[in-house]
């Protein structure tokens, strides 16, 4: 398979078409192998408009989500990022010249994805998605949904740092964005998702009495 001229194309009728059109993100797409987060049986998925499952309970967003997502964010060259089950918004972020941590929950997962995120200079820990991993950050993107908004990620947002991620309690979740003031949030609905909600990340159960 020509995974360059499929990733040509997935920017091209999916990318451009959803109107991401930030030229140096639109180039650091078409630079990313995307292929190489997802297990040799898989790699054929990579460029169609799916969210491809790269270990057991973990998907890759559709590349189009990723770019509104991180075309939201503007992303600047040294920020630091931390990409929560984001691998592929980190392969992104560290083209386009971002100091950038990748977070995942599962050694097995971290483990397929981890020799694709080191040869982008991308350093990877392991560790529950609810509790994010140093900091302070300038941004935070997450590729997965969660229920309810993580005030632990907001806490290792620096101020005027920025949060992408989806928002989901049903079958259709919502990206949004947060700014982290110096005193409040600010928070901007995006485009609506059905990104996968993270471990541990679900809504908790409550009990009616």
């Amino acid at each position: 398979m020509d995974f360059s001229a499929a990733r040509q194309v997935m920017v091209d009728s999916q990318v451009r078409t959803s109107d991401v059109t930030n030229r140096k993100l639109q180039s650091a797409l078409l630079k990313v192998a995307r292929e190489t987060l997802l297990p040799e049986e898989r790699r054929f998925e990579a460029y169609a408009d799916v969210s491809p499952t790269f270990a057991p309970g973990r998907q890759l967003m559709l590349p189009r989500d990723v770019g509104k997502l991180l075309q939201a964010l503007e992303p600047v060259p040294g920020e630091r990022a931390l990409a929560i089950g984001a691998p592929y918004a980190a392969l992104v972020m560290a083209q386009m010249g971002l100091e950038v941590v990748a977070q995942e929950a599962d050694e097995a997962a971290a483990a397929l994805i981890g020799p694709a995120l080191a040869e982008a200079g991308v350093h990877l820990e392991v560790a529950p998605f609810d509790a994010p991993v140093g900091g302070p950050f300038d941004l935070i993107v997450s590729e997965g949904a969660v229920s309810a908004r993580p005030d632990a990620w907001l806490d290792v947002l620096q101020p005027g740092g920025r949060l992408g991620m989806v928002e989901r309690t049903g079958p259709i979740g919502k990206a949004v964005l947060y700014q982290k003031q110096n005193v409040g949030l600010s928070r901007r609905a995006l485009f609506e998702s059905a990104a996968q909600v993270l471990a541990g990340m679900e809504a908790k159960p409550t009990f009616a009495f």
